[in-house]
């Protein structure tokens, strides 16, 4: 069944869903959600399954017009959001008839916003995954969407809708704390260096996609100029090249890489790296991977409340 159609697709808006896992080792990348989090979240407003297939709208500028009588909830990066001229507040399920037109402009703080849809929408599946992946064309429609695409409903309602508990809702921000533990390179940082990873502030430069966000910073010192043997990588690896800039890899990055792993994004928070935006401050906390593990342990006890398993992030 048509649920809506595309009007303005804004920067490479695509469709995310389930990530693609089990496939790393022939070089296929995660994929899903940049942040996997607001997609979850969006998902069990309107009483779908965490990983129902929704819509990745990246620097805002969209819009659409419904065909059927559906519920929506929209979640992500702060914008002005409006249903036929009516304001739409954020995390609140939607009611939404057909001939509605969903307009989303002037984003402010964050950098992606996800719009669920009862029932979740239909996607190619391509080696067990709807989600998009645009640089081999896998999933969700096959590529960015464009003016004019119909989008079908799928069948990944298995709730009735819930409002969600206001203490999961986390605005974005323009300064972000991450935590993260040493990489298996840490040590070809100089001491210098190992003090600036997480005692300096970094600032995210304009290189910035679903592959990976640059820092910018105090230049990190690295002994093995920056290089070394390829090895695997992962959403939240922090890579330091020969030029000392920090790389930190998203959803879609390469399987592996031949720069030296300074430092990993602990899971809890891998999901904040969807919502960098240029110009957005970081600062890198060190944690040791024990603590890691309770702060994982802990969101997963919060979410567990709205049924959405940990591993959704």
């Amino acid at each position: 069944m048509r649920v809506l159609t595309i009007e303005k697709p804004g920067l490479q808006s695509v469709l995310q869903g389930a990530p693609r896992t089990g496939f790393r080792h022939r070089g296929v990348p995660r994929s899903g959600a940049a942040d996997a989090y607001s997609l979850a979240l969006a998902n069990r407003a309107v009483g779908n399954a965490p990983l129902a297939t929704g819509i990745e709208i990246p620097g805002g500028q969209f819009s659409c017009t419904f065909r059927t009588e559906t519920m929506i909830c929209i979640l992500g990066a702060t914008a002005n959001l409006a249903l036929s001229s009516r304001p739409v507040r954020p995390g609140t399920t939607v009611p939404v008839k057909p001939g509605d037109r969903l307009l989303i402009s002037g984003l402010a703080d964050g950098m992606r916003v996800y719009v669920a849809v009862r029932g979740g929408l239909k996607a190619r599946s391509i080696m067990g995954s709807p989600s998009t992946y645009l640089p081999a064309r896998l999933g969700g429609i096959g590529r960015a969407l464009q003016v004019g695409d119909d989008l079908a409903l799928a069948d990944d309602a298995i709730d009735e809708p819930q409002a969600l508990p206001a203490d999961l809702l986390i605005p974005p921000s323009t300064r972000h704390v991450l935590r993260c533990c040493d990489g298996a390179e840490f040590e070809s940082l100089s001491p210098t260096s190992q003090h600036d990873l997480f005692e300096r502030d970094f600032i995210v430069s304009s290189r910035l996609d679903r592959m990976g966000v640059g820092l910018e910073g105090p230049p990190l010192e690295i002994d093995s100029q920056g290089t070394m043997k390829s090895a695997p990588v992962f959403p939240g690896t922090i890579q330091c090249p020969e030029g000392g800039a920090p790389f930190i890899l998203l959803a879609d990055a390469q399987t592996t890489g031949g720069y030296p792993r300074v430092a990993q994004i602990i899971a809890a928070d891998r999901f904040q790296l969807g919502q960098l935006r240029p110009g957005d401050q970081v600062r890198l906390m060190r944690v040791t991977p024990a603590a890691a593990l309770r702060v994982l342990e802990a969101k997963a006890a919060a979410l567990k409340s709205i049924g959405i398993p940990i591993s959704a992030l």
